[in-house]
């Protein structure tokens, strides 16, 4: 693996980003300043955003000393602290590092990578966790995507469902999941419900009494089964590795919706034994988990940001079901064969302490599990921290948490994206 050792780069606050060469970018573990090893830096994937990080000094290491400073200035002007959001498929391993000043606001919903400049090119410390290209922005066409945008809203002029994901999900938010869809390949999204039984602090849908905003608004209507049906089972009969799953980021929980789901899945499945037929959830509900395996579902995917349950708890905070109603959920989907991933939302600092890793190790092993999809957690770190009070102890690096669980369980998948299962 090449080693580089790039340069800090900081926001003039105009939109223009500068490297300094004297420093090296610090990166953020927690609540842990650390110098960034020179074998994990990736040059900034295709697709990636940088972010200028309001209210936030750039945190660098001196080259020759190898002293950590704030930086408050360059050449006289004002500079902020700068982080990337990695495109799909790569996971974090360390935070960008800047000094909050007086009344910082709280970052919005996104990723915050530590960066720099190297050679000509910003580089990253991430993973490629998953070599899957269904994300990839080399490979969506907008041009196709608009035709077909158009013809599908002429074919299913009276489905509410198909009008969503086109004219939100796909052409609004540009929704990766929703333009696949347009272009008849791999996975397809399926959104079905308004409402939730948890109130994550990062939701990215619905933030009634928060300072955070929303990255898009929730869906206003329940679809029907009719309408379900009518545009999944083309895309599984027709689409190169067809997966459908329910539970997106532009709903609530689907569990709560268990009737509508059974019934579509059979309706389904009357019609096709092809693809995988996927559920996205917080799997707070096991008799309804056990109700959509019997009607035909494949996997399941459960959200967690932790598998400790008091900061499991303190994220998600469950309205009508508690951490054992969970492992109860994953019980049941195993014991009746199906196939189960974990959305493990990672953090550096967090996800990497020790006794998460353990606990993780012993969850994994336990439950049979058959994935993990390392996703980055997209909140700001600071407030994710603070919120749930989370215990100033210094992870082992994510890198590290990767290969300790990979060690211990030789069998588990690693990925970011849920799998075709044939």
């Amino acid at each position: 693996m090449e080693k580089v050792l790039p340069s800090l780069v900081v926001s003039d606050g105009n939109g223009n980003v500068i490297d300094i060469n004297e420093f090296y970018p610090a990166g953020s573990s927690g609540r842990f300043i650390k110098h960034i090893p020179e074998d994990e830096w990736i040059p900034l994937p295709d697709g990636s955003k940088i972010f200028e990080l309001p209210g936030r000094l750039p945190i660098g290491i001196n080259k020759r000393t190898g002293d950590v400073v704030i930086l408050e200035s360059e050449k006289g002007e004002n500079i902020m602290a700068v982080a990337a959001f990695p495109a799909p498929a790569y996971t974090i391993t360390y935070l960008a590092c800047y000094e909050n000043i007086e009344n910082a606001p709280v970052l919005p919903l996104f990723a915050y990578s530590a960066i720099g400049w190297y050679e000509g090119r910003f580089f990253i410390p991430a993973i490629r966790i998953d070599n899957d290209i269904r994300q990839d922005p080399s490979q969506f066409n907008l041009r196709w995507i608009k035709k077909n945008a158009k013809k599908f809203l002429k074919e299913y002029k009276n489905n509410r469902l198909a009008r969503h994901l086109i004219e939100n999900c796909a052409l609004t938010y540009h929704c990766p999941a929703a333009q696949n869809y347009l272009l008849n390949r791999w996975e397809m999204p399926v959104p079905t419900s308004r409402k939730c039984n948890a109130r994550c602090i990062g939701c990215i849908s619905f933030q009634p009494d928060s300072c955070i905003p929303c990255t898009q608004n929730r869906m206003n209507f329940t679809p029907t089964v009719d309408e379900i049906v009518e545009i999944v089972v083309p895309h599984i009969e027709t689409a190169p590795l067809p997966i459908v799953s329910f539970g997106q980021g532009c709903e609530g929980e689907p569990l709560l919706n268990g009737d509508l789901l059974a019934e579509s899945i059979k309706k389904i499945r009357a019609k096709t034994k092809k693809g995988t037929i996927n559920l996205n959830t917080n799997a707070s509900k096991p008799e309804t988990v056990k109700e959509l395996r019997k009607s035909g579902l494949d996997s399941m995917r459960v959200s967690l940001n932790s598998v400790r349950e008091k900061y499991y708890m303190k994220y998600f905070k469950p309205i009508d079901y508690n951490f054992e109603d969970i492992l109860k959920s994953i019980e049941v989907m195993k014991r009746l064969g199906g196939f189960v991933s974990i959305n493990y939302f990672t953090i550096a600092g967090f996800t990497d302490q020790p006794d998460e890793v353990d606990e993780a190790i012993r969850l994994i092993k336990e439950f049979k599990i058959d994935m993990i999809q390392w996703r980055n957690l997209n909140i700001d770190p600071d407030y994710y921290f603070d919120k749930l009070k989370i215990d100033n102890i210094e992870g082992i690096g994510i890198r590290r948490a990767m290969a300790e669980i990979k060690k211990k369980i030789p069998s588990i998948k690693y990925g970011y994206f849920n799998p075709y299962l044939g």
